[in-house]
Protein backbone atom coordinates (compact mmCIF):
# COMPACT_ATOMS: atom_id res chain seq x y z
CA UNK A 1 0.00 0.00 0.00
CA UNK A 2 2.85 2.32 0.64
CA UNK A 3 3.65 2.07 -2.80
CA UNK A 4 0.22 3.93 -4.24
CA UNK A 5 0.71 6.90 -6.03
CA UNK A 6 -1.01 9.89 -4.74
CA UNK A 7 -3.41 9.85 -7.53
CA UNK A 8 -3.59 5.95 -6.82
CA UNK A 9 -4.55 7.15 -3.30
CA UNK A 10 -7.02 9.99 -3.97
CA UNK A 11 -8.96 7.63 -6.67
CA UNK A 12 -9.50 4.69 -4.37
CA UNK A 13 -10.72 7.46 -1.68
CA UNK A 14 -13.19 8.79 -3.93
CA UNK A 15 -14.48 4.78 -4.84
CA UNK A 16 -14.91 4.41 -1.29
CA UNK A 17 -16.45 7.03 -0.44
CA UNK A 18 -18.61 7.21 -3.19
CA UNK A 19 -19.86 3.77 -2.00
CA UNK A 20 -21.02 4.89 1.73
CA UNK A 21 -24.32 5.49 2.81
CA UNK A 22 -24.27 9.40 3.42
CA UNK A 23 -27.37 9.23 5.12
CA UNK A 24 -27.86 12.16 7.73
CA UNK A 25 -29.75 12.21 10.76
CA UNK A 26 -29.36 14.39 14.20
CA UNK A 27 -27.73 13.47 17.22
CA UNK A 28 -29.31 15.41 20.28
CA UNK A 29 -27.20 14.94 23.49
CA UNK A 30 -29.32 16.00 26.63
CA UNK A 31 -27.90 17.07 30.04
CA UNK A 32 -30.27 16.36 33.02
CA UNK A 33 -30.38 19.32 35.83
CA UNK A 34 -30.33 17.75 39.29
CA UNK A 35 -33.36 17.88 40.46
CA UNK A 36 -36.06 15.74 42.25
CA UNK A 37 -39.04 17.01 39.20
CA UNK A 38 -38.04 14.84 36.66
CA UNK A 39 -39.06 11.90 38.44
CA UNK A 40 -42.68 12.76 38.03
CA UNK A 41 -42.08 14.22 34.80
CA UNK A 42 -40.18 10.66 33.60
CA UNK A 43 -43.24 8.68 32.22
CA UNK A 44 -44.16 11.40 29.88
CA UNK A 45 -40.86 11.79 28.41
CA UNK A 46 -40.78 8.04 27.46
CA UNK A 47 -43.85 7.70 26.12
CA UNK A 48 -42.51 10.61 23.93
CA UNK A 49 -39.78 8.93 22.73
CA UNK A 50 -41.50 5.76 21.70
CA UNK A 51 -43.97 7.65 20.04
CA UNK A 52 -41.43 9.01 17.99
CA UNK A 53 -39.65 5.45 17.59
CA UNK A 54 -43.15 4.46 16.16
CA UNK A 55 -44.03 7.30 13.97
CA UNK A 56 -40.29 6.31 12.45
CA UNK A 57 -38.40 9.34 13.94
CA UNK A 58 -36.62 7.93 16.58
CA UNK A 59 -33.46 6.12 15.19
CA UNK A 60 -31.79 5.02 18.93
CA UNK A 61 -31.90 6.65 22.57
CA UNK A 62 -30.93 5.89 25.38
CA UNK A 63 -28.64 6.99 28.80
CA UNK A 64 -24.82 7.60 28.72
CA UNK A 65 -22.45 6.71 31.35
CA UNK A 66 -18.93 7.24 32.02
CA UNK A 67 -16.36 4.14 32.52
CA UNK A 68 -16.92 2.26 36.09
CA UNK A 69 -20.46 3.72 36.61
CA UNK A 70 -23.86 2.69 36.34
CA UNK A 71 -25.10 6.07 36.91
CA UNK A 72 -26.11 8.32 33.52
CA UNK A 73 -24.50 11.45 33.30
CA UNK A 74 -26.60 12.34 30.16
CA UNK A 75 -28.91 10.82 27.66
CA UNK A 76 -28.53 10.89 23.54
CA UNK A 77 -31.12 10.27 21.05
CA UNK A 78 -30.69 10.33 17.30
CA UNK A 79 -33.76 11.17 15.46
CA UNK A 80 -34.41 11.50 11.32
CA UNK A 81 -35.17 15.42 10.47
CA UNK A 82 -34.81 17.10 7.39
CA UNK A 83 -32.70 20.32 9.01
CA UNK A 84 -31.72 21.77 12.31
CA UNK A 85 -34.75 23.41 12.64
CA UNK A 86 -37.13 20.56 12.40
CA UNK A 87 -34.47 18.48 15.11
CA UNK A 88 -34.97 21.27 17.37
CA UNK A 89 -38.46 21.15 17.32
CA UNK A 90 -38.20 17.70 17.76
CA UNK A 91 -36.33 17.78 20.48
CA UNK A 92 -37.90 20.86 21.99
CA UNK A 93 -41.13 18.70 22.33
CA UNK A 94 -39.86 16.51 24.91
CA UNK A 95 -41.30 16.95 28.36
CA UNK A 96 -38.00 17.06 30.15
CA UNK A 97 -36.72 19.76 28.31
CA UNK A 98 -40.21 21.85 28.03
CA UNK A 99 -40.04 21.51 31.95
CA UNK A 100 -36.64 23.00 31.91
CA UNK A 101 -35.42 19.55 33.31
CA UNK A 102 -32.93 19.12 30.51
CA UNK A 103 -30.76 21.43 28.56
CA UNK A 104 -29.72 19.33 25.16
CA UNK A 105 -27.29 19.86 22.35
CA UNK A 106 -27.78 19.13 18.24
CA UNK A 107 -25.48 18.07 15.97
CA UNK A 108 -26.24 16.66 12.40
CA UNK A 109 -24.07 13.16 11.99
CA UNK A 110 -23.34 11.75 8.58
CA UNK A 111 -23.83 7.81 8.83
CA UNK A 112 -20.84 6.54 6.29
CA UNK A 113 -20.10 2.90 7.60
CA UNK A 114 -21.13 0.70 9.83
CA UNK A 115 -23.23 -2.59 10.21
CA UNK A 116 -26.82 -3.80 11.62
CA UNK A 117 -27.54 -6.71 12.11
CA UNK A 118 -31.41 -8.12 12.27
CA UNK A 119 -32.64 -11.58 12.90
CA UNK A 120 -36.18 -12.61 11.85
CA UNK A 121 -37.47 -16.03 12.03
CA UNK A 122 -40.63 -16.52 10.06
CA UNK A 123 -41.66 -19.47 11.88
CA UNK A 124 -42.56 -18.30 15.60
CA UNK A 125 -42.35 -14.35 14.22
CA UNK A 126 -39.52 -13.64 16.62
CA UNK A 127 -36.39 -10.80 16.44
CA UNK A 128 -33.13 -10.49 17.35
CA UNK A 129 -31.38 -7.50 16.57
CA UNK A 130 -27.49 -8.44 17.05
Amino acid sequence: MADRTDAERARRIQELIGGFLHKEVYVVVTQPVQSPEIVPKLLDHLENQVKLERDGVMFAAGPMFEEGSDKPIAGMFVIRANSYAEAKAIADSDPLHQAGLRSYTIRKWQINEGQLQLKINFSDKSAEVG
